[in-house]
């Protein structure tokens, strides 16, 4: 017959790897992953800072019939708790038939993205210009985030104990603000700079107003008194409140879709939203899982996770000591015998800048979700190293329900690297391996993803959850 495949064709066949990407995926997986990524484009919008990921998770979770953690209540299998870790982490937990006896399944995620802070005294004027000083946040390229419409958000807790959320520049009918940069024109000395002097982090000089103050009676910062009465009226605050506020900026732009095919997804905070959001999803689809089941989005992580909301302080190590006490066992045992995956992204391979990558090793969009069995720089240092016997418990899980994969290092060995929580969870004896979505632009102001990944990420969190 024609279409019989050569005695070689079956050999490669069987014993070759050669990934299929997007062509190997139905119509029906296609739609499937369109209508999830409708879902999740409302979420990262909503949730371009922690504080705001926690209260939109938040939300959705008690329409799902999630409830406050009490340690000493009794749960029954399929109960629904979440636990808030001061504002800016929370851990949803679907309670077990065995509860956490053999171990709690870890799904954890960080809600944090690269961004631009506010010093604590921000405001200043110069040559009839209100600005703010800044200090970012996470790994990024000051460059990126100059001449881009940008949000001011956070909290501001005032002498009195009060507190009040801030958030100017989203609406299509506010203000925003905005770093300048230098014309070409008069930039050929920049130009000539290498990139990380060209722009240093004391030019991340944000705008904040031009006029001054009217009908004032001397002549003294009037556009920064003018700024700071705009914020009075509408916040109740003083310039003295600054000092006890977190206050960032973010890009004001919203996700959109990318390509004539609508594909992919651009948007702000993909890294870690983007793995976020299918980890949220498979804890609250989960019904009465066999091994508790725990969603925790945790905060720090761009910053190295240091701070008591990041995933090196005790908070989910102390959640899961009192589930395991109301289980009748030792907290280090329950921990111990939990198994993670650590929802992170990985750099997408792009082919413009092919250089930077090793292309048998890198994962790529639509090629589905992306393991990397370990992270770290130079010679695997700093990083957690799945074993052999974990990596294939997880590669058995994807395979037996269809789920696409691909393996990916981040970039070229000895050019770079990074880190992600998987260390701080494996240092408790737990074994963990870093699942996520591959990422093109990863810490831009703009990055961009594939709508079949992060569906595939969903699939990979949902299946985890319900293996016994």
């Amino acid at each position: 017959m024609a279409d019989e495949k050569t005695k070689t064709e079956q050999l490669r066949e069987r014993l070759m790897n050669e990934p299929k990407g997007a062509k190997a995926l139905s119509k029906e997986d296609i739609a499937a992953a369109d209508e999830f990524c409708e879902g999740y484009k409302k979420f990262l919008n909503a949730s371009p800072v922690e504080r705001e990921a926690v209260r939109y998770t938040l939300c959705e979770a008690e329409k799902r019939g999630f409830v406050p953690f009490d340690p000493d209540a009794d749960y029954k299998p399929g109960d629904r708790v979440y636990y808030i870790n001061r504002g800016k982490a929370i851990a949803l937990a679907v309670i077990g038939k065995n509860g956490v006896k053999n171990g709690a399944r870890l799904a954890i995620a960080h809600i944090d993205s690269p961004r631009i802070d506010l010093k604590p005294n921000p405001l200043y004027e110069a040559n009839n210009l209100a600005l703010f000083k800044t200090h970012y946040y996470g790994g990024l390229k000051k460059y990126q985030w100059t001449a881009i419409p940008l949000t001011l958000r956070g909290v501001i807790v005032k002498r009195d104990g009060s507190s009040v959320d801030v958030s100017w520049g989203d609406e299509p009918d506010e203000s925003c603000f905005c770093v300048t940069d230098l014309l070409p024109h008069l930039a050929q000395e920049q130009a000539a700079k290498p990139m990380a002097k060209a722009f240093t982090g004391e030019d991340l000089n944000v705008l904040a107003g031009s006029r001054p103050y009217p009908d004032a009676e001397d002549e003294k910062e009037l556009v920064k008194l003018n700024v700071m009465a705009i914020l009075n009226e509408k916040y109740g605050i003083t310039e003295a409140d600054f000092l006890s506020a977190e206050l960032c900026l973010t890009p004001s732009f919203k996700a959109k879709d990318i390509g004539f095919d609508r594909s992919m997804i651009g948007g702000y905070g993909h890294d870690d939203k983007v793995c976020a959001y299918p980890a949220i999803m498979a804890a609250f689809d989960a019904e009465v899982p066999e091994q508790t089941c725990i969603t925790y989005l945790t905060d720090k992580e761009e910053i190295g996770s240091d701070g008591n909301t990041g995933m090196q302080s005790d908070f989910l190590r102390y959640f899961i000591y009192d589930l395991a006490c109301r289980d009748g066992v030792e907290g280090y045992r329950a921990v111990s015998q939990s198994t993670c995956l650590s929802a992170d992204v990985n750099a997408a391979f792009d082919p413009t800048y092919a250089s930077a990558f090793e292309a048998k090793n890198s994962c790529y969009i639509n090629g589905g979700v992306v393991i990397s069995k370990y992270t770290g720089h130079g010679g695997k240092y700093d990083t957690s190293d799945a074993s052999a016997e974990y990596m294939g418990k997880i590669r058995r899980l994807l395979e037996d329900n269809n789920i696409q994969w691909q393996i990916g290092e981040l970039g070229r060995v000895d050019l770079g690297g990074g880190g992600t929580i998987a260390k701080y969870v494996a240092n408790m004896n737990v074994d963990v391996i870093d699942l996520g979505v591959p990422v093109l632009s990863m810490h831009a102001p703009f990055e961009i993803v594939s709508k079949t990944d992060v569906y595939m990420a969903y699939r990979a969190f949902s299946e985890f959850f319900k293996a016994e």
